[in-house]
């Protein structure tokens, strides 16, 4: 199937043109690149977190493909949901599903079930790919979705699962979780919390950021995906993780009085 674009004209702009023109101003083509094994963007609107999501990537070494673990907002279709087939589109074109890696991550465990219905309505992955478009024309792409309801042992199983699915291809690739992190508190106590995620994170464990953000009620919206994310690039040999930028919706719409934060963080 192709899945269309769903929040193009409300997170972003819905013209190639437009598009294309918001993107330059946000990504840095010429910015130093790290061979990075995971990284976590952002996925409000490009208005509010596309500076934090645009200097992340840009500071990748971008490979043929990316696994992107989304959060579920909407509830529907499966609690661990991938596509193995098809391709997705946005204003900047075609982006096709990587099949031969999809399939071999769901052949791999037993949490993963083939489903579109999860994918259909969700902006977590589809906000993220026009930053991989406009960097890599014919990057392809594994959409992960992942219920915000999933317990850390699930997660650390899907990260083995995919680590163990992607090693058995024997190719590059990146992985991305897709997370913002406190929504609708003060600036200050939203920077608070998020920065005991972020450090949870920096130390690579995917058990304490599960803890620290269920204890303090840190309204992460990927939570799950994100320790999806460090439990596989763990699997896959990743040692270090680190932030690019962390602001909030309150630095650009100047009301710190309820903000969402936005975190963009590399892991190698």
């Amino acid at each position: 199937m192709i899945r269309r674009p769903v929040v193009a004209g409300q997170f972003y702009p819905q013209t190639e043109a437009s598009l294309r023109k918001m993107l330059s101003g946000l990504i840095d083509p010429a910015s130093e690149k790290q061979d990075a094994i995971g990284v976590i963007m952002p996925h409000a609107g490009y208005v509010y977190s596309g500076q934090v999501a645009g200097l992340t990537i840009s500071k990748v070494d971008l490979k043929k493909t990316v696994v992107i673990l989304g959060t579920n907002h909407t509830g529907r279709g499966e609690k661990f949901s991938i596509m193995t087939s098809g391709s997705w589109m946005t204003p900047l074109g075609e982006v096709k599903i990587d099949s031969e890696i999809a399939c071999s991550i769901l052949k791999e465990g037993s949490l993963l079930k083939e489903d579109t219905l999860a994918h259909l309505q969700e902006h977590s992955i589809e906000v993220e790919i026009p930053f991989l478009q406009y960097l890599k024309n014919d990057i392809k792409i594994v959409p992960i979705s992942v219920s915000p309801q999933a317990e850390l042992s699930e997660c650390q199983r899907l990260g083995e699962d995919i680590a163990n699915g992607f090693k058995k291809i024997g190719r590059s690739g990146l992985f991305m979780a897709s997370t913002d992190m406190t929504h609708y508190e003060s600036e200050e106590i939203a920077k608070e919390k998020d920065r005991l995620a972020i450090d949870a994170i920096m130390d690579m464990s995917e058990e304490k950021l599960f803890n620290v953000v269920k204890e303090k009620d840190i309204s992460m919206c990927g939570l799950p995906a994100a320790c999806g994310l460090i439990s596989a690039c763990k699997n896959l040999g990743a040692k270090k993780a680190g932030l690019v930028k962390y602001q909030t919706s309150g630095d650009i719409s100047g009301d710190y009085s309820s903000v969402v934060g936005y975190a963009g963080m590399i892991i190698w």
